[in-house]
């Protein structure tokens, strides 16, 4: 039924868990998926033992292959699908500097030549569809310290990822991420972190680029944003902030998780099952390009 499994995290809660026996049990409940259909995975700082850990049980249970490089990478890589240009990366770099500021300079430059490359008009014409997966988000509304509006430090960490670091003297920033996506033409972000279910109108720079006020997503202007990450955790459901920004489209405290299909290079849907109602689709919309 299905192509692959994109996990945008967490993972297993966590693999390192109690000598990494809970990363045993996970991975040998999704061998049956696992086993048949690729399973994409990408680092998050859930899946650290300690704060200068360095990603080994991640590591060294996932082996996630550049398919325009062939190099074997589990932290940012690309492949294709299908008409769509999959693009995955590590939020977690912006968030924690134990290593310093290389990797994300690294990813970054990678980044560039990546979504360069899949912007060209070649590229376009036989995938027109690029879709990024990484996850922490760069907008969100859950009530709690990661989704804070103000000067907290998760607003700080969120605001460095989408607009860059500020480099020191200049005062200038580099490596954002947000400008490069909407440079570039990404047409879907999904994203995980928040324990809940968040669909996005088209945004870019905190103002809403609808298609037109009736279909939203009908020749967006702007990214498509999905934050998935609600198929549980111990944390158990995640509530929202009272006040509703103008980018925020649905939103969902059930446990699910997303269908997502390509339907060609014109269309592509997304739906949220919801575990907690048993299996009932509570939210579907199609993204369309003419």
């Amino acid at each position: 039924m299905y192509d692959a499994i994109l996990h945008v995290g967490d993972i297993a809660y966590n693999l390192h868990s109690d000598n990494g026996k809970v990363g045993d049990a996970f991975m040998r409940l999704i061998e049956p998926i696992a086993a048949y259909v690729p399973y994409q995975v990408f680092p998050l700082r859930g899946d650290l033992p300690v704060p200068d850990s360095n990603f080994s049980h991640y590591d060294h249970r996932f082996s996630m292959t550049d398919s325009r490089t062939g190099s074997l990478n589990n932290h940012f890589y690309s492949f294709n699908m299908g008409p769509a240009h999959f693009v995955s990366l590590s939020t977690e770099y912006y968030y924690y500097t134990d290593f310093g500021w290389n990797q994300i300079r690294r990813q970054y430059e990678w980044l560039v030549d990546d979504l360069r490359a899949a912007n060209s008009l070649e590229s376009r014409a036989e995938r027109p569809w690029i879709i990024t997966m990484a996850h922490k988000p760069l907008y969100c509304m859950t009530d709690d310290r990661s989704c804070s509006p103000i000067d907290s430090s998760d607003a700080f960490q969120r605001r460095r990822l989408r607009k860059g670091i500020k480099m020191q003297g200049s005062g200038k920033r580099k490596y954002g991420l947000e400008a490069l996506f909407f440079k570039y033409g990404v047409d879907i972000q999904l994203y995980g972190h928040e324990h809940n279910y968040q669909r996005l109108f088209p945004v870019y720079d905190n103002h809403v680029l609808n298609g037109s006020t009736a279909h939203p997503y009908h020749n967006p202007k702007g990214p498509v944003v999905v934050i998935t990450g609600s198929a549980g955790c111990d944390e158990h459901h995640a509530k929202f902030r009272k006040h509703v920004p103008d980018w925020s489209a649905f939103r969902s405290t059930d446990y699910g998780y997303t269908r997502m299909t390509v339907h060609n290079k014109t269309h592509v849907s997304l739906e949220q099952v919801s575990d907690d109602q048993k299996g009932k689709i509570i939210d579907r919309f199609v993204v369309v390009k003419d």
